[in-house]
């Protein structure tokens, strides 16, 4: 598998994942002052930023929104890492709430927006981690031969000509 390394959008993808982050703060904070007092997996009509939520979709989110954001914030490979596993895990949250949401394992109280915020935000965590991978600048250069490089035997390989 290829990522890129310091790549020229890197900065840009940091900052989108960390406004993910941010929102996601935002949203547990919001939704933990307007849920308080309900039962912990609580399937009432509380919404917070115009999602559903309960006390546990609240807290789950403020951690989770803590460390994206902190991750945006030390950089180097770190967020890196938080990305790439934060935005699988996001997509496959959504999934899986998608196919639990009229059951009683609707734990999270999520509803069809939920899933799609859900799937925006593991998106974008997903490119940014793809995106945010740090290496020294020889390694970069490295890479960046290997990956125009071509493979003996390859039929699409541009050949040198001799000049006559």
């Amino acid at each position: 598998m290829h990522l890129p390394l310091n790549h020229r959008l890197r900065p840009q993808w940091r900052f989108l994942a960390g406004l993910c982050g941010a929102y996601l703060l935002v949203f547990g904070i919001v939704g933990a002052v307007r849920s308080a007092g309900e039962p912990f997996f609580s399937r009432a009509d509380t919404d917070a930023l115009g999602l559903k939520t309960n006390p546990a979709f609240a807290w789950l989110s403020i951690i989770v929104g803590a460390v994206v954001l902190g991750g945006a914030f030390i950089g180097r490979n770190v967020d890196h890492w938080i990305n790439m596993i934060g935005g699988a895990v996001f997509l496959l949250a959504g999934l899986f709430m998608l196919l639990l949401m009229q059951t009683p394992a609707n734990k999270l109280n999520f509803e069809v927006a939920t899933t799609v915020v859900s799937f925006i935000i593991g998106t974008i965590l997903l490119i940014a981690g793809m995106y945010g991978k740090v290496g020294t600048p020889a390694e970069a250069i490295a890479e960046e031969v290997l990956r125009h490089s071509t493979r003996p035997g390859d039929k699409f390989a541009v050949k040198p000509h001799a000049n006559k």
